[in-house]
């Protein structure tokens, strides 16, 4: 229970279903200052932990608090930093989905006796035709792409509530059921960067790696101008890049080891085909023979068709049908297969 509306509302429904629910919330990063609480919340701090008991009392059930704080900094922090020094694209909350809310979950929960772990997340959990377990998309606030690393055995033990409700009903349900995070609003930044700031964050938690000034150049090598720091910039980029050079340009590579930033024109964003390791296949047993499939290369990317095919182990090839904007190193692609996701891996 992260002390926000949704998995509130996860719990008051599996409840009602007649489920034994205990409430759990992990414990991630640091204290709130009183202004940090006031306006922004958060769903892995003190403020969090508050609201979700006052939600678990209202229902009555039991409320655990359980510290993840150093797991956390590993396999979250940490990695975000790594990742952007390495001139690529993290995605800490599927990091945090992986590591914290299902792997480490999963195990104290075992502790505590329990036999399924549920989110709030909007998606489906089931059993498809091949006897595979796979989480399938939801309605307009499908949450499946961040989901996608979880494993056969992780995903027979879930439950996901919300995957058949719009953000408006779970808020109704929550308002009936005087929930007092009925109309708590959602959080929008990471936990652990509330203000947005990655630079910022970056140059505190990493002050003698992050790299300093550099060069903005072109595809040929071509000096363009000076940039402020590649951790200030991501592929696909075209605004705030501080630099006027008369038309539009964007960011279609960063480059660590020059510390250099390219800039190319519009269709120089986009990409025919990729290439991604760390796969996890979920609806598919694997890709040994070239299979079409639609894939999303970000969050809120809404998907286009392409043949992918297995590489090694953990590794998938990608040629789309038509080329697709700002693929950035470092962000997750995740294949779906009749609204299923059938495998994700990180871009390479």
């Amino acid at each position: 229970m992260s002390g926000g509306v949704d998995s509130s509302v996860a719990a008051l429904l599996l409840k009602e279903e007649g489920y034994e629910v205990m409430g759990v919330t992990m414990e991630l990063w640091r204290e709130e200052s009183r202004e940090e609480l006031a306006q922004q919340g958060g769903c892995c701090g003190l403020s969090a932990a508050e609201d979700a008991r006052r939600v678990a009392q209202t229902l009555g059930i039991p409320h655990y608090v359980l510290n993840f704080r150093a797991a956390f900094r590993e396999k979250v922090v940490d990695y975000f930093t790594a990742e952007y020094l390495r001139g690529r694209t993290p995605n800490p909350c599927i990091a945090c989905n992986r590591h914290l809310k299902w792997e480490a979950l999963l195990r104290r929960s075992a502790e505590l006796g329990a036999d399924y772990i549920a989110t709030g997340h909007y998606a489906q959990v089931g059993r498809l035709a091949n006897g595979r377990w796979a989480v399938q998309a939801a309605g307009a606030k499908d949450q499946s792409y961040v989901l996608y690393p979880l494993t056969q055995e992780q995903l027979s033990r879930t439950l996901l509530p919300l995957g058949a409700y719009t953000k408006e009903q779970v808020r109704d349900l929550a308002a009936q059921a005087g929930l007092p995070v009925a109309h708590k609003p959602d959080s929008q930044d990471l936990c652990f960067v509330p203000d947005g700031d990655y630079a910022a964050f970056l140059a505190r938690e990493a002050p003698d790696r992050v790299p300093g000034p550099g060069n903005f150049v072109n595809a040929q090598g071509e000096v363009l101008g000076r940039h402020k720091g590649i951790v200030h910039y991501t592929v696909g980029q075209g605004r705030g890049l501080g630099i006027a050079l008369g038309r539009h340009v964007y960011v279609t590579q960063i480059r660590p080891d020059t510390n250099e930033v390219v800039l190319g024109e519009d269709d120089e964003v986009y990409a025919q085909a990729l290439d991604c390791d760390g796969v996890n296949f979920m609806g598919l047993p694997d890709l040994a023979q070239p299979r079409r499939l639609l894939a999303k290369v970000r969050y809120a990317h809404p998907g286009d068709w392409c043949t992918a095919v297995q590489t090694g182990p953990d590794a998938v090839h990608v040629v789309f049908e038509n080329p697709v904007r700002g693929v950035a190193p470092g962000q997750a692609v995740v294949f779906y297969d009749g609204g299923a996701v059938a495998a994700g891996g990180t871009i390479r």
